[in-house]
């Protein structure tokens, strides 16, 4: 297909929905369109906001638009085209890719993950750019990700390849919670301050904390060592399973300290176990406009979208084997 004049693209994510129009080389055509989410919000107010940017972003391009793409948190269903993001519960089950068909008759609708997205914009024209194995990451509210491997976009089977915050980093009883032990639980910036807040400091955002880091506060600087080394460790899995090259890393939570980054690269390093992993990390260069730069390269670098082809699964059967599930046994 050749490259569209212009693509709307669509970011949903936990804080906030954003749409702008998306030139053929990656840039923002005209203003970008926002509206706040959050978990609180209901089903009714979330597709409001959707609708919103949406048509605001239409009437503001004074052109016509033939294909929209849209970057969700997930977990999203690409062969349904619908979502349920984790920090909207809210939303879960919404079919969105018809939903936005509707909102732009005619137009061509492309999904997939908000962490994927922004893996295609840092290969496209950003940090990653040139080289053939990454992964690209923001920290913040959330902790996401997006893969390329062999200078393909790669989505998996239902859609959720490189949901790197969901990876589970640290030990857990059998039958215990799921959540509590994921790089995201650990990481993201609430996490990160509410274990600072149970050992007695006494601020209340990320903000708080990149301030009392800065002057020294011991447990505020202990909070941002232990997102900053459970990154590294995540960083260090991936990059030994998937021979990566190169990690981008953007999102708020990575500015709560000047070492941020460095801190990273220390538990890479500490974490490593055969030389060959020795991936280069490094901060995103979109400065926050990765997500809708990817989900318009959905459209204009369709080339770049791997061949897996999305289907549904059967309860209780493997996709690839067709054979039952077995049931998980009691720890003896």
């Amino acid at each position: 297909m050749a490259p569209q004049a212009s693509v709307l693209a669509v970011d949903l994510g936990g804080t906030k929905v954003a749409a702008a129009l998306v030139g053929p080389h990656g840039d923002l055509l005209g203003e970008v369109y926002r509206a706040p989410t959050g978990p609180a919000a209901s089903r009714a107010e979330l597709i409001s906001a959707l609708d919103g940017v949406v048509r605001r972003a239409l009437a503001g391009g004074g052109m016509a638009v033939t294909a929209v793409g849209i970057g969700s948190a997930g977990p999203v269903t690409l062969a349904a085209g619908t979502i349920s993001p984790k920090n909207l519960p809210r939303l879960a089950g919404f079919a969105v890719r018809e939903h936005v068909e509707r909102l732009v008759p005619g137009a061509r609708v492309t999904l997939r993950l908000d962490g994927t997205c922004i893996a295609l914009a840092e290969h496209w024209m950003g940090a990653t750019r040139g080289y053939a194995n990454s992964m690209s990451m923001v920290v913040s509210t959330g902790v996401g990700g997006g893969l390329i491997l062999h200078d393909a976009l790669i989505a998996g089977g239902t859609g959720n390849a490189g949901h790197v915050g969901q990876m589970q980093i640290r030990s857990r009883k059998l039958g215990s919670a799921r959540g509590a032990s994921t790089l995201e639980a650990i990481a993201s910036g609430p996490s990160a301050v509410a274990w600072a807040r149970r050992r007695g400091w006494a601020g209340s955002t990320g903000e708080d904390l990149a301030v009392d880091c800065r002057a020294g506060n011991r447990v505020a600087q202990d909070a941002v060592r232990r997102s900053a080394t459970a990154v590294g460790e995540a960083i260090a899995s991936v990059s030994m399973l998937l021979d990566l090259e190169i990690v981008a890393i953007g999102g708020g939570f990575v500015l709560v300290a000047d070492d941020y980054l460095d801190l990273v690269r220390a538990a890479i390093a500490d974490s490593i176990l055969f030389d060959y992993a020795q991936v280069t990390v490094v901060p995103s260069a979109l400065n926050g406009r990765g997500p809708l730069i990817g989900a318009g390269g959905l459209v204009h670098r369709g080339d770049l979208l791997d061949a897996t082809r999305a289907r549904p699964r059967e309860e209780g059967l493997d996709v690839g084997r067709r054979m039952p599930r077995p049931a998980l046994l009691s720890p003896v």
